[in-house]
């Protein structure tokens, strides 16, 4: 058997794992094999910085919503999806820390002055924040 084939049909190269193939993320264009995937514009896919966020949907999508990861993955767009998916939870954290810190009047002055106290708030915040996002 080859390590290494290319499906006609889509022009995916598939490597050979054990006894299955799984697919590298090249693909076949003009006849020649590209480096890494590429989007619709023949423009290779950017290497992004994926955070927690992204990477716990992409988690979600491997378990419950394998179709949507796949088609994401073999289509090129993972990474850009995955990114903004990071980008959006990221402010929205920010955005309700910042908030809930309000509300609750936990202040710079409250960190000068009971420290202890401020690390039990912001904990609290932060965990709420956290479960909120997810």
């Amino acid at each position: 058997m080859k390590n290494t084939i290319i499906d006609e049909r889509n022009g995916w190269e598939y490597e050979l794992k054990g006894e299955q193939y799984y697919p590298t993320g090249r693909k076949m264009r003009n006849g020649k094999l590209q480096p890494k995937t590429v989007d619709k514009n023949n423009e290779p896919e950017m290497d992004v910085f994926i955070g927690v966020w992204g990477q716990r949907h992409a988690a979600f999508l491997k378990k419950h919503q394998r179709s949507v990861y796949d088609e994401f993955f073999f289509s090129g767009k993972l990474n850009a999806y995955l990114a903004q998916i990071d980008r959006d939870a990221q402010e929205m954290f920010d955005l309700l820390v910042r908030q809930l810190a309000e509300q609750e009047s936990v202040t710079e002055t409250m960190k000068a002055e009971n420290q202890i106290e401020w690390v039990r708030r912001m904990n609290s915040i932060h965990n709420r924040a956290t479960e909120i996002v997810n």
